[in-house]
């Protein structure tokens, strides 16, 4: 039986999702990559990392909106390994919805992309967590605390992501710990231009922009290190929540 502690990663083909699967790898973990619809890069992640360490990296591919497929996505993570140690809230919808624009069917897409399908993912995963004390950690956003104009939809459903990571920190506990990080200027939205990055930017502490592997790093920590830290929102955002 392979020994590796086993880390299941939603929306693990690229970006933060590629960034985090890669760092916990080379720290020796067996890595599940769920993916949606980006299935060239996620086979191009399996083969680079499956070169590094052979049969330690397998493919899920599945649409998180359909609850009733969670189970089994979960089931067929345990299957490849015989265990799950961690759980990686990752996959997330994001794009505005402008008051007096903003649809039934981009409500149903952002809170269910960004709070259902976590939700019922970690439910599914919970009882093969708790059999060998591992965790959760939810992809959050700055913006649970300090909305963001025009994406009144995506602000609240991180909102709701941050109360369930401390809600579920007090269900699971004491065997399952949760947390989250809460990235800040790391990945830039589309179409925004240089003018608004610096602004941004600016209003950090650190001025400068973030990486993915700053969230991977700290994912790392949670993942590994942090056997006494439970239902904490731990910002990398270079100082930007704390400046008005």
């Amino acid at each position: 039986m392979d020994n590796h502690p086993v880390v299941l990663i939603t929306g693990a083909a690229h970006r933060i999702g590629a960034a985090t699967a890669k760092l916990l790898h080379q720290n020796g973990m067996n890595i599940v990559l769920h993916y949606r619809s980006s299935r060239q890069q996620a086979q191009a992640l399996q083969e680079e990392l499956n070169d590094i360490r052979e049969n330690s990296v397998i493919l899920i591919q599945a649409d998180l909106h359909i609850t009733n497929g969670l189970n089994a996505l979960v089931e067929e993570s345990i299957k490849a390994w015989g265990r799950l140690d961690v759980l990686i809230n990752n996959a997330s919808s994001f794009y505005p919805t402008k008051i007096g624009d903003a649809t039934e069917e981009q409500w149903d897409d952002l809170i269910g992309s960004n709070l259902k399908a976590p939700f019922f993912l970690s439910q599914a995963a919970a009882p093969h967590l708790k059999k060998h004390n591992g965790c959760i950690i939810n992809i959050v956003d700055i913006h649970a605390e300090r909305p963001l104009k025009k994406f009144p939809i995506y602000s609240m459903a991180k909102a709701g992501l941050v109360m369930m990571t401390k809600s579920l920190a007090g269900e699971l506990g004491p065997e399952v710990r949760v947390n989250a990080v809460a990235p800040g200027a790391i990945l830039w939205p589309e179409n925004l231009d240089e003018v608004a990055k610096q602004r941004i930017v600016s209003r950090t502490f650190l001025k400068r922009q973030g990486e993915p592997n700053d969230i991977a790093k700290t994912i790392l920590y949670l993942a590994r290190d942090a056997g006494y830290v439970t239902g904490q929102i731990i910002a990398v955002d270079g100082g930007r929540s704390l400046n008005s």
